[in-house]
């Protein structure tokens, strides 16, 4: 398993060792260990989603408050989708950029997002099936979105804007500027010192 921070600090991409045979192939898509080793302290699994999306579906950019926040472990177990981590920390040096990882059911990969990042994808094909482990569980009062198509942040599609198809919900999520003047994004300082708690619960 080999894992590299994306340029999006505390994100990380996870490439796992295949073992094909005559019957298929199997792999380890998560180790909590060699996890632990790269970022510094373990995940704390709390739940697990699975959404299967059509062709051109945009999910995010979404996150959550501090306390509460979710970091994200995410895979595809069928299908493609591009993956993108962005970085809504108030005060990041990388603030307003994000990085984007190839998920798909050939080489397997996985994203690793702390909490206090916002997260999104557009599922390249049909049916793409896509598994999350996360932190924490699902509140609705402490979510938030921020529109995908922010021209801030300028998140690159490799598909045409007519085949993007939204929820009602995320087609009306607010800029991040909006969001920032609102006082809702999560600060650097709050993330960082999460992350600090959570290396010494460890």
């Amino acid at each position: 398993m080999q894992i590299r921070e994306l340029s999006v600090p505390n994100a990380y991409e996870v490439t796992p060792v295949q073992w094909p045979d005559d019957r298929g192939v199997f792999l380890e898509w998560y180790r909590f260990d060699k996890l632990e080793a790269v970022v510094g302290h373990s995940l704390d699994l709390k739940q697990a989603n699975l959404s299967v999306s059509k062709r051109g579906s945009v999910r995010g950019i979404h996150f959550a408050d501090f306390p509460g926040s979710q970091a994200k472990y995410v895979t595809v177990a069928s299908g493609a989708v591009l993956d993108f981590v962005v970085d809504i920390r108030v005060g990041s040096p990388t603030f307003g950029q994000w990085d984007s990882v190839l998920l798909d059911d050939t080489d397997r990969r996985a994203v690793y997002l702390g909490e206090g990042l916002g997260h999104a994808f557009v599922a390249l094909t049909e049916g793409a099936v896509v598994s999350y482990l996360v932190s924490d569980v699902y509140t609705p009062s402490r979510e938030h979105g921020i529109h995908a198509a922010d021209p801030q942040i300028a998140l690159q599609f490799p598909l045409d804007a007519s085949e993007l198809l939204y929820s009602p919900k995320d087609l009306e999520a607010p800029t991040l500027a909006e969001m920032a003047d609102a006082g809702l994004l999560p600060t650097i300082e709050q993330a960082t010192a999460h992350y600090a708690s959570l290396a010494v619960a460890g």
